[in-house]
């Protein structure tokens, strides 16, 4: 019998797309072989232009372990833990880049890169069993690639304690440091992202897409050159047709015909 795949894909029809991590035996381990499938996906996916919601979703009772620390322990060498930081850095980034909203659905434990992951998506979903922690300084190793999503999702200090400390955090800590959007309980966790989904389906694909990129650069640049940017961002998106039929259905006062 061939092996599980490491990475599952579900296309609902709508122009959403899960994909869900199924490691379960290893806790959704981020072995080097998972990352390749996570990356191999999402570059497929940042050409589909049908695409409209991305969930990263988990198999089991962890949603992600971090790296996988067998693989890591295996190959000790500067070369080689060079080429798994900037591999994973890669995937990170490329969740950034990809032009619609991406939801993390957290069902479970999420320590390390699986924090850094559940920080990198755009909006978060969790259980109130789910819980967080970048805790890599229990071994001696700090979370150094984790704290980047994680020092641009919470405050200086609580991000700082958790990546100091290990220390794990509950779902509603984690809500109230604004690691996620909402907790729902395990039984409507499901309907709690669909919600979510459904109101992102909604809303015109070129609008959030221009959106979600002027987002993320503005917060890297200083204010004026922000506003500089997101002026431009605005009176381009005015142009496009979805914007100018919303802001004439709200003058007729009916729903716009997207």
């Amino acid at each position: 019998m061939s092996a599980a795949p490491l990475l599952l894909r579900h296309d609902d029809g709508r122009g959403v797309t899960t994909l869900t991590l199924n490691r379960p035996e290893a806790f959704n381990a981020l072995s080097e072989e998972l990352l390749e499938a996570l990356q191999a996906e999402l570059d497929k996916l940042a050409q589909e232009t049908d695409l409209r919601v991305l969930v990263i979703a988990a198999a089991g009772k962890a949603f992600c372990a971090g790296h996988d620390l067998r693989q890591m322990r295996a190959e000790p060498s500067l070369d080689y833990y060079q080429r798994l930081f900037a591999q994973c850095g890669r995937m990170m980034m490329s969740l950034q880049k990809l032009p619609v909203p991406v939801i993390a659905k957290v069902q479970g434990v999420a320590t390390a890169a699986g924090c850094q992951l559940v920080a990198q998506c755009d909006l978060a979903v969790a259980a109130p069993s789910a819980r967080f922690a970048v805790s890599g300084v229990n071994l001696g190793l700090f979370c150094a690639t984790p704290s980047v999503a994680l020092s641009r999702n919470l405050p200086r200090k609580a991000a700082f304690e958790m990546l100091a400390t290990g220390d794990f955090i509950s779902a509603e800590r984690a809500q109230d440091l604004g690691l996620i959007n909402r907790v729902a309980p395990a039984d409507q966790l499901d309907a709690e992202v669909q919600a979510l989904v459904d109101r992102i389906l909604g809303k015109p694909r070129l609008a959030l897409s221009m959106g979600k990129a002027l987002f993320y650069r503005q917060l890297e640049t200083g204010m004026a050159a922000a506003y500089d940017d997101a002026a431009q961002t605005m009176a381009c998106n005015m142009m496009d047709a979805s914007a100018l039929e919303g802001v004439q259905a709200f003058i007729d006062k009916r729903k716009p015909n997207w």
